[in-house]
């Protein structure tokens, strides 16, 4: 298992990008832009490392709303399956286990802290011609 990064959701991604690529040096690896040229999903990188991505943030507009994903990669599917039922106990489950374009097996929960972890098994990339919009 290790740590993966941190995912930020924000309005005006497009400027969180340039904004994050100036302040540390960055360059923007893999991304997905959607349709009104926000980003659906982009990867920031540091001399070629991941350093953090950047999603356009669809409910931003909550005052309680935490910009700010933690993402753990597991080796394995049981691992992931527990860290998901301790998390959801007391707290909210945003994505429930399944299978995304980009991973085998994936799960989002905010658990009672606050704290919204992106659960994933080892990823893969999707077609380059895969959109949200055809999905």
């Amino acid at each position: 298992m290790h740590l993966l990064g941190v995912g930020i959701y924000v309005k005006n991604s497009p400027k969180a990008v340039e904004l994050y690529k100036s302040a540390f040096g960055l360059e923007l690896g893999y991304h997905v832009i959607n349709d009104d040229n926000t980003y659906y999903h982009s990867e920031l990188m540091k001399d070629g490392q991941g350093f953090c991505s950047v999603v356009e943030a669809k409910d931003a507009k909550y005052p309680d709303y935490n910009p700010i994903e933690l993402d753990y990669t597991f080796k394995t599917r049981e691992e992931l399956e527990h860290a998901f039922s301790v998390l959801k106990a007391e707290g909210t489950v945003k994505l429930d286990i399944c299978e995304l374009p980009w991973s085998p097996c994936a799960a989002i929960v905010i658990d009672c802290f606050g704290v919204k972890w992106y659960l994933t098994l080892p990823g893969y990339r999707p077609a380059d011609d895969w959109s949200p919009e055809n999905d």
